[in-house]
């Protein structure tokens, strides 16, 4: 048997820990499926920019799933391919549901929506369990690996521009949050008028601007961590990873497109900074070929993208028995964040976790009730039933709320 199939045939136990929570569950049928999206981020004062799936089972309980960024297309995709095998389901049948939807989507060559709307179908899955259970996530995951789960700050705009004002973001951070590490993209203006093409010196020289802000006012006392969205070939990538090297960033996330393996090795020979890779893939399978390339010294997904928690967490176990560690993704909705962090308290090989600074403090507050935030530099899971995100009863009949059901 080779590695890859070694890995892959090596979660059986962690399936058989799943179906021993789902059977201990009620039994349950799924009676309707429901989505609601907005249909701009100006349709709400929050900006709103997911789909949300809400799985409702015959006792009564609701599970709640999310994706993004495309609503329209996510929405249809649930509601003509995803509630038809649904409807009338056992939503304690979380690996079987998840295989059956896969196979379907792969025949129409899977990924895009179809696996966005796999992955919200799964976060719900497993909130409806929780919920059913009454235990919070995590425990179904196998428990409490980590109380509290270390966060960085990605500098979406708020209060200050990361490109001229990256030390007060941070001091801001480090006073009121604790969080001592920061996500910026300063690259990505160069690479806008460049095209991903080449980069001049020029270039990085201001690009570097914000860096070196950053370690001429904490030092060490900080980690910076480096984004460039995908934008360069690996010419380009390879002199800019150079031009890092003396500022010490903590890593270096998504250089080149994904699926680009051999040249990913290329650019992790070609520097000893290490490489995040990545959170636009999806499924086992893709992660399985990324962690054969010996290239990403961190594993990031998303588990609003790659499969939900069920792939979360076997793309974690994966990156595990290469002694890799994980850095999810969670750029996105509420759930994606509140989900994400029960995996990460579950899991073993947790580096780090993505937040945002302006979801936290201005834009939850207007939706969700009473809803987690960072405390010393770290977030911790919900103690209430499923992923203990609970939305403002008003929000489902917001005036430019675009509902869809599909009934058994």
């Amino acid at each position: 048997m080779n590695r890859r199939n070694f890995l892959l045939s090596s979660l059986g136990p962690l399936l058989g820990a799943y179906r021993a929570a789902a059977q201990s569950a009620p039994a349950m049928r799924i009676r309707q499926v429901d989505t609601v999206y907005w249909k701009s981020r100006q349709a709400a004062s929050w900006q709103p920019h997911w789909t949300w799936v809400r799985l409702h089972a015959g006792n009564g309980l609701v599970g709640i799933g999310e994706t993004y960024p495309r609503n329209p297309v996510e929405a249809a995709a649930i509601h003509a391919g995803v509630a038809p095998v649904l409807l009338k389901r056992d939503p304690r049948d979380i690996d079987r549901i998840w295989l059956d939807l896969y196979r379907a989507f792969d025949y129409q060559v899977s990924g895009g929506a179809e696996m966005r709307a796999l992955s919200a179908v799964d976060l719900a899955l497993w909130d409806l369990l929780g919920k059913s259970l009454g235990a919070p996530v995590y425990r179904l995951l196998g428990g409490r690996s980590n109380p509290r789960v270390r966060l960085y700050n990605t500098c979406f705009p708020y209060k200050y521009d990361f490109n001229r004002e990256p030390e007060r973001i941070m001091q801001e951070l480090i006073e009121t949050r604790g969080i001592r590490a920061i996500k910026i993209w300063p690259f990505d203006g160069a690479a806008t008028r460049n095209r991903g093409q080449y980069i001049t010196q020029q270039d990085i020289d201001q690009a570097l601007v914000p860096v070196r802000k950053l370690r001429d006012a904490f030092g060490s006392q900080i980690d910076i961590l480096m984004e460039f969205h995908s934008h360069w070939d690996l010419a380009s990538a390879i002199r800019i990873a150079k031009s890092l090297e003396p500022y010490q960033p903590m890593w270096l996330e998504d250089m080149l497109l994904p699926g680009n393996f051999h040249q990913y090795r290329q650019l992790a020979e070609a520097t000893p900074l290490p490489l995040t890779i990545s959170e636009r893939m999806a499924g086992r399978m893709q992660f399985a070929q990324l962690l054969e390339a010996r290239a990403a010294k961190y594993v990031m997904f998303d588990v609003c993208w790659c499969g939900g928690i069920s792939e979360g967490r076997k793309i974690s176990t994966m990156a595990e028995a290469y002694q890799l560690p994980i850095a999810p993704h969670t750029a996105g909705g509420p759930l994606l964040f509140y989900a994400t962090t029960h995996l990460t308290t579950a899991s073993t090989n947790v580096a780090i976790q993505e937040s945002c600074q302006v979801f936290y403090e201005r834009d939850w507050k207007e939706f969700l009730v009473d809803p987690v935030a960072p405390q010393d530099g770290f977030i911790s899971a919900p103690e209430t039933p499923g992923f203990g995100m609970e939305v403002k009863p008003e929000i489902w009949q917001h005036p430019a709320a675009v509902t869809q059901s599909t009934k058994a």
